[in-house]
């Protein structure tokens, strides 16, 4: 008895371990199917839609539009789970009245979607403003036209909307305006990015324009203290070194002098015929021989004469 219940505690822990082991997998196979890549750089250009493919085969998109009165995303025909990485829109701007389009575009894989990314659009046109920035010092002008056809159908109701940032932040703040919008109080030397949309009755119109970036320039003030400091500090670096040289040249010329000079070399004919001796001269060792004995002077008590007893002179 006491076998059997062993038996059967053991059947439903292998039982409980399968289990277990088997939720596990079927966790990691579903984040791994989540773990659709979103398309990348979405451009659109009048009716064509184009975005960077992902490096997996098996990954389809779909490009969907929605009006500025409309929150819904609607399949736009013919680009409906496609393998390719462009599609015609023309057939939805057709369909809808008002003609400007919102486009996005969304990657699906074995059933998983990724979040819809929005497209913006490369070159102005009757529903993506024609954007052009003038940076000066401290502020960014973003110049737009007021006379677009959004602005002739819808009066004042239609308004630019611009969103600004630093470059790699998010692009969270924003104004709206009629025409050319002035960015004031950005900080000089430091990049700026900024992308806009039209709105109709502060709704989002047609894509937006691809994010811009321009670098902000510093003032004529602080620019020319840039050019003063650069040569300042060459001058007196160079004085510095200037100094330096003079110091070692003064205290250490003997050193230097010493340094310098070529090592001493000894006759041939004088170290021939002598024995070697080693001298010490300047921390350096050479050798000098004695001289041979016939070049030796003679002592006075070794000197050989004649002993003079008379001189004569005789008449010339």
């Amino acid at each position: 008895m006491k076998l059997l219940t062993a038996l059967l505690i053991q059947v439903i822990a292998r039982g409980e371990l399968r289990a277990k082991l088997r939720a596990k997998l079927r966790a990691k196979l579903n984040t791994s199917l989540s773990e659709v890549p979103p398309p990348q750089n979405i451009r659109v250009d009048k009716w064509l839609v184009t975005w960077t493919p992902a490096t997996e085969d098996d990954v389809r998109y779909t490009v969907q539009y929605n009006s500025f009165d409309e929150e819904k995303l609607t399949d736009v025909p013919g680009c409906v789970n496609i393998a390719l990485n462009s599609c015609n829109i023309a057939s939805a701007q057709a369909e809808d009245e008002q003609g400007c389009l919102r486009l996005h575009v969304r990657a699906e894989r074995r059933g998983v979607k990724s979040t819809p990314v929005e497209a913006c659009s490369r070159h102005g046109d009757d529903c993506s403003p024609e954007v052009n920035l003038i940076a000066r010092p401290g502020f960014l002008t973003v110049m737009l036209r007021s006379n677009h056809s959004l602005a002739k159908e819808h009066g004042g109701h239609a308004l630019h909307r611009v969103y600004y940032g630093k470059e790699g932040e998010p692009l969270e703040d924003y104004e709206d305006d009629e025409a050319s919008v002035s960015l004031h109080g950005l900080e000089e030397g430091v990049r700026y990015c900024m992308k806009v949309q039209y709105m109709v009755f502060g709704n989002p119109a047609g894509p937006p324009s691809c994010i811009k970036c321009e670098l902000i320039p510093k003032t004529k003030e602080a620019a020319g203290l840039t050019g003063i400091i650069v040569p300042a500090v060459a001058v007196v670096f160079l004085l510095a070194l200037s100094v330096m040289a003079a110091y070692v040249l003064v205290y250490h010329y003997e050193k230097i002098k010493l340094w310098l000079q070529p090592p001493c070399e000894i006759p041939p004919h004088v170290s021939h015929h002598a024995e070697r001796q080693h001298v010490p001269r300047y921390g350096r060792a050479f050798h000098i021989n004695p001289l041979p004995e016939r070049y030796h002077p003679v002592p006075p008590s070794e000197e050989r004469c004649d002993v003079i007893s008379r001189v004569t002179l005789d008449d010339v």
